[in-house]
């Protein structure tokens, strides 16, 4: 495959990552100039290097530096590092040429088929997890199931408790969970606030 066909390849793969996977679903317009960049760029280093006399190790060694200086300029969700490195790797794909030429594009869609089964909305929708500081000090786990249960009105699937301050009698803890199904009884009472609301709206 010729330079400027891996170059569009490249540039339609990072379109469909930032324009149609990642900001529909996270909607974090501020990454949307870091991944363009890095992908960008990341393409004309390694096209550089593809046609220069240089070594694999100082390419390599390159990209790592590129990534670091990325990553430690702010804290990324997992999600968003995800995003950052599959523009790295197709930025890398479109930079370098391989044999057989169809290859290139291949490993560019299967990684873009990866990410969207990965980060589907409806993957295990429900299940949600976060840092919760509690107001009470839990040195037994059950008991700070019991309380989270009761907080989060959800199926507790794991808890790790992170910190435990006996003096200022708190509890910091990291608690996975899956969100509980709406009931019959929970639907009718939405229904309802919808009516009133529409009620409400028209006078």
């Amino acid at each position: 495959m010729s330079q400027p066909a891996l170059v569009a390849a490249d540039l339609v793969a990072i379109a469909l990552l930032v324009f149609g996977l990642y900001f529909p679903r996270h909607r974090r317009r501020d990454m949307i100039v870091p991944i363009l960049g890095l992908n960008v760029g990341v393409l004309a280093v390694a096209t550089a290097l593809s046609t220069a006399e240089v070594s694999a190790g100082l390419g390599l060694g390159l990209f790592g530096v590129l990534s670091i200086i990325r990553l430690r300029s702010s804290e990324l969700a997992q999600q968003d590092i995800a995003y950052f490195f599959t523009a790295l790797a197709i930025g890398l794909l479109g930079g370098i040429a391989v044999s057989p030429a169809w290859l290139t594009p291949v490993l560019m869609g299967a990684i873009l088929v990866a990410l969207y089964i990965g980060d589907h909305p409806a993957l295990y929708s429900r299940s949600r997890n976060q840092t919760i500081t509690l107001d009470t000090a839990y040195p037994n786990e059950r008991d700070a199931i019991t309380r989270l249960t009761e907080l989060l009105d959800a199926d507790i699937t794991r808890v790790d408790i992170r910190k435990l301050d006996l003096v200022n009698d708190t509890t910091v803890v990291d608690v996975r969970y899956q969100v509980r199904r709406a009931t019959p009884d929970n639907a009718i009472h939405d229904d309802v606030r919808v009516d009133i609301g529409r009620i409400g709206s028209r006078s």
